[in-house]
């Protein structure tokens, strides 16, 4: 993989956002942007606890899909208060996804402020917390509704990768899912990941390599694959916007309502045949990227 730091920025203004990163749809790190929010320093475990610790959770483990894999299907479940506790005991490969906090404690709406003056069309319905423990992992996606992503890290770190969307067939991308066939697991260790004899052409994708500590706030532009694992427990929010455009806007609905819906119903019936007819394809869009490259780059051994 080809791989390049985010810029990273203490602060921005509008007219600065808009040209050099929202516009051209480049990530960018905000450090500051978060620090005068109530939440930077009011958001801990012990605080989520004594508002929400009763709520059962969904927890998911660091388990790929496969082609027999429910969509955003749970793998446990347990209150949050045990959730917290377990995770912060030690290590634990569990995070929580989509939790909507904000509809059990609405009052922590008031503890952050929409950055409206950087980008408008943010869903305020959906304001979205993400939770987990050190060593688990988010594999790598792109978020299916195809929104603009404002990712603010509150407690511990996490070790995130990220590449455009017009990066998919290099990324192997499963046809009608948000997801890559290929695990990225610990891939700034080396030692064989991620496994470049099994997938060449993820060496010719460009992308970034991050660490968000706490109060970063990471820009992802709509459509921005990005795999995230967590070097500490701690948990981040997402504030979400819609895209601008109606052809954005149209893609997205395309993705929740009609290539879900497709690919669902083909799991259901025709799990196998489906999912070796998409492997066929993953690989013929990436032998297709790697014939475009001069023949040294299609070495397995390069």
């Amino acid at each position: 993989m080809l791989l390049k730091p985010v810029t990273t920025l203490n602060s921005i203004t509008p007219e600065i956002f808009k040209k050099e990163f929202y516009d051209p749809g480049i990530p960018v790190v905000i450090k500051n942007l978060s620090h005068n929010w109530p939440a930077f320093t009011k958001w801990n475990w012990e605080y989520f606890k004594q508002l929400v610790g009763d709520k059962q959770v969904p927890l998911y483990n660091n388990v790929k899909s496969d082609a027999y894999t429910p969509i955003n299907k749970a793998d446990d479940y347990k209150s949050f208060g045990e959730y917290i506790d377990m995770i912060s005991a030690g290590p634990a490969a569990w995070r929580i996804f989509l939790f909507n906090i904000f509809d059990h404690a609405p009052q922590l709406i008031n503890d952050f402020t929409w950055p409206e003056h950087l980008m408008k069309g943010f869903v305020k319905k959906y304001p979205m917390l993400f939770t987990g423990g050190a060593s688990s992992i988010t594999h790598m996606h792109f978020d299916i509704d195809l929104s603009h992503i404002m990712h603010t890290q509150f407690v511990g770190r996490k070790r995130v990768l990220i590449f455009p969307h017009h990066e998919q067939h290099k990324l192997y991308r499963k046809p009608f899912e948000v997801l890559s066939l290929a695990d990225f697991s610990h891939y700034y260790e080396g030692n064989g990941t991620p496994d470049y004899h099994s997938f060449p052409a993820l060496k010719l994708a460009q992308g970034f390599d991050l660490i968000l500590e706490h109060g970063d706030t990471l820009f992802m532009p709509a459509g921005y694959w990005h795999h995230m694992e967590y070097l500490d427990s701690g948990f981040a929010m997402s504030l979400r916007a819609l895209q601008p455009s109606l052809s954005g806007k149209l893609k997205g609905v395309w993705n929740l309502f009609g290539m879900r819906s497709i690919d669902t119903l083909m799991k259901k019936t025709a799990p196998k045949w489906w999912y070796e007819n998409k492997k066929k394809q993953i690989y013929a869009n990436a032998d297709k990227e790697l014939m475009a490259q001069p023949e040294k780059f299609r070495s397995p051994s390069f």
